[in-house]
């Protein structure tokens, strides 16, 4: 799944072949806008530009699509295409593919993207692909149990900073956190991980989070950085305040889906937290407690003060609704 830049649309990709768009204008009633056909496989990574105007698509018909509705066909990999992502500056995309590589694309004209450089080196599929937020430094996670940086300041010309090292499974997922001095992964071992990446070519372990009793499949840092949310193979979504990174703490389990949660995105906004997983849905959770206490107020009648005297009368009259 992703959010558009503006918040308004959330695109979803899935094994029926297609990619969907919604109106989460109001995200208690999500509404479907369009969906994307061309694929003649599952769709198993989306992403929007930075402006908006593209969505980018990856499948297991080992392509990526651009749509500017529809777009181009990127048929450089030889096998499934598991990640996609932009920079900063919307002019490159990187694709993470089970060919175990990585790949660089020029989209500055999107109808005419053209093959920038190979990232080679993991010895599995490349599960996932990050541009950290200044543009400079690509995250790649992949099956064979490592994370790698990448500088792609010149990228036709990337090169290796450092290799993460630590998880006992596939690294399922890759992510920056806003300011880019934190990257997160997840892994098969069932564990997430922090590391302090300000410095690239010397990266180091932060912290490593537990709970999640099958694989984390999914990451991501709110927009304000101070929560990441995992998805997970164990049917759950876990947010964890991440504000000091040396020792984040679980915040919130969120249970409801019947299969894996293979993905999670914050909106813009950070007010809703989005989850996709295998039971064929995707769900929109509100994540400020003050929005939830405001629509519970619109909804009900105010506790009157013989009521609270009644049912609270060890406390001081301050009923939440007003």
């Amino acid at each position: 799944m992703a959010f558009s830049p503006d918040g308004h649309t959330l695109a979803t990709g899935s094994r029926d072949t297609t990619a969907r768009l919604w109106n989460v204008n109001d995200p208690h009633h999500p509404a479907s806008l369009a969906t994307l056909t061309g694929h003649t496989n599952s769709v198993f990574a989306v992403a929007f530009s930075p402006d908006g105007r593209t969505l980018a698509t990856g499948s297991y018909d080992d392509t990526a699509r651009l749509w500017d509705f529809p777009g181009p066909i990127l048929s450089w990999h030889t096998d499934s295409v598991l990640s996609v992502a932009f920079s900063l500056d919307g002019r490159t995309l990187a694709t993470g593919s089970y060919d175990k590589t990585a790949r660089l694309w020029d989209i500055s004209d999107p109808h005419h993207p053209t093959p920038l450089a190979t990232l080679t080196g993991h010895t599995s599929a490349v599960e996932e692909v990050a541009f950290s937020p200044d543009g400079r430094t690509l995250a790649t996670g992949s099956g064979d149990t490592t994370a790698r940086l990448w500088d792609v300041r010149d990228p036709r010309h990337p090169s290796l900073l450092a290799t993460l090292t630590g998880h006992t499974n596939s690294a399922n997922a890759v992510a920056f956190s806003p300011d880019g001095h934190t990257l997160a992964t997840g892994s098969s071992d069932t564990t997430a991980r922090l590391w302090d990446v300000r410095e690239p070519h010397h990266p180091s372990p932060l912290a490593t989070l537990t709970g999640h009793t099958s694989a984390v499949k999914a990451v991501a840092f709110s927009p304000d950085g101070r929560t990441l949310a995992t998805g997970s193979s164990d049917r759950t979504s876990r947010l964890w305040d991440v504000r000091e990174p040396h020792h984040p703490s679980p915040l919130a389990t969120l249970t409801g889906h019947t299969s894996n949660v293979d993905s999670v995105a914050f909106s813009p906004d950070g007010y809703t937290l989005a989850t996709a997983s295998e039971d064929g849905t995707a769900r929109l959770w509100e994540t400020n407690v003050d929005r939830v206490a405001a629509r519970v107020c619109s909804i009900t009648t105010p506790i009157t003060r013989s009521e609270w005297s009644h049912y609270l009368p060890d406390l001081a009259y301050h009923p939440p609704c007003r």
